[in-house]
């Protein structure tokens, strides 16, 4: 399997090359660029197109990767607004402007990227080979945690040149939840464990694609490994409940599906109060397994929403610099994608998100039942869907950005 054009050899080896990117303490870094690289190509191969463009070379953006580009573009100037509301200065408008591109920009670049002549298989077998590469390295990273060797190798002075936290320039082998925790949680090429969780599931949807046998297996068991070893529970969760969503969503229309659903609902109604109980005790269980994490979460959420209050049209324009005391020091407005845009972003952020989620939704669903790339695409929609309610996911998207491209080759075909 070998690229054939220029797109697809940034697309590959990019994708391969991700532990090197990382040990280089550069994944953050250079992924950043190659996104932007690859749009203004984008864009310059748009601008020189003509009408005898062969039309295996014509790039098409259809109306859902616009929506997409419209949102985004409305994100940022809720942020200006914000900012002016706030009278942060320009300095602060420009730096969070920056930040704007590097994160939520990225919703929008990564599937009109997609739009570029890129062959999903290519995707597909890259993730694989990422897997094999962390089966190899998981492993490694228990040893140096019974060993006690240090968590943190190295941070990359790349650092003082594409800005952001510290942590996004780290070579870290693993880590702890808190600090009298034994078990360890690796993050490997992520920046903390809950975003190689979510990376995992979104990797898991694109491996299950290859036509390889050993290489789909390989990489199934790869991610499996990467998603349990991140202990993140919201990616435990998914693994299992995203493809099995996805399958009834796609194949809802089929008389067979729809009998059983219904024969479903009938016993569930009887079984009603067993079944609450059960969704009650999960819950219960679920917060539990990390009890004071899910306690952070909560308060954060509360303060968000009540910080809301105070500026609910353009939000506050920035993520409070530092929390209290009762939330370990984390800001308000972080852990949680809806919470945190009504702190930041206000209703108008809120509402650039939910749009393109919903629009993006329709048009995979629609597509889904007879293009298999759509079903693919929206699996990965749902993993986003589902993460929003536990992390910001505007902070991840370089590393799920296969997902996101694959989305874009989607919303370009047709049903």
């Amino acid at each position: 399997m070998k690229p054939q054009n220029l797109e697809e050899k940034v697309v590959w080896y990019s994708l391969i090359g991700t532990y090197g990117f990382y040990f280089l303490g550069g994944y953050y870094f250079f992924i950043s660029i190659i996104a932007w690289l690859l749009t203004f190509y984008l864009g310059k191969k748009l601008w020189n197109q003509t009408e005898n463009t062969p039309t295996e070379e014509k790039i098409t953006i259809p109306s859902t990767v616009w929506v997409w580009i419209i949102s985004m573009l409305v994100m940022e100037f809720s942020l200006i607004m914000a900012h002016i509301d706030f009278d942060l200065g320009v300095s602060k408008i420009i730096t969070s402007s920056i930040n704007w591109a590097r994160t939520w920009a990225y919703l929008a670049l990564f599937p009109l990227i997609g739009c570029l002549n890129i062959r999903p298989k290519l995707l597909y077998r890259g993730i694989c080979i990422v897997c094999l590469q962390s089966l190899i390295l998981i492993p490694i990273c228990y040893l140096a945690s019974t060993l006690h060797l240090p968590s943190t190798l190295y941070t990359s002075p790349l650092r003082f040149i594409g800005g952001n936290d510290r942590i996004f320039y780290s070579v870290k082998i693993y880590g702890f939840e808190d600090a009298g925790a034994t078990q360890p949680r690796l993050s490997l090429f992520a920046p903390w464990p809950p975003a190689l969780g979510l990376v995992g599931c979104v990797y898991f949807i694109l491996s299950c694609q290859d036509s390889d046998k050993k290489w789909r297996l390989i990489g199934m068991i790869g991610l499996i490994a990467m998603i349990v070893a991140s202990v993140s529970r919201l990616g435990i969760v998914c693994l299992p409940a995203v493809p099995f969503l996805t399958w009834i969503l796609v194949n809802f229309t089929r008389p067979k599906v729809q009998i059983t659903t219904g024969v479903v609902s009938f016993f569930a109604g009887i079984f009603a109060p067993l079944f609450i109980n059960f969704i009650e005790t999960f819950k219960e269980q679920f917060s539990q397994a990390r009890a004071d994490s899910s306690r952070l979460r909560e308060i954060l959420g509360r303060m968000a929403l009540e910080g809301w209050k105070e500026a609910p049209l353009w939000g506050h324009g920035i993520v409070a610099p530092r929390g209290i005391f009762f939330t370990k020091f984390m800001p308000i407005g972080t852990h949680h994608t809806w919470f945190g845009l009504l702190f930041e972003k206000g209703l108008v952020g809120l509402i650039a998100l939910v749009v393109p989620f919903l629009w993006s939704f329709i048009d995979l669903l629609y597509k889904a039942h007879k293009n298999k790339t759509a079903k693919v695409a929206l699996g990965v929609l749902l993993v986003l869907l589902f993460f929003t309610f536990g992390e910001r996911i505007e902070g991840f998207v370089y590393l799920s950005w296969p997902g996101l491209v694959i989305r874009g080759i989607a919303f370009k075909e047709k049903k």
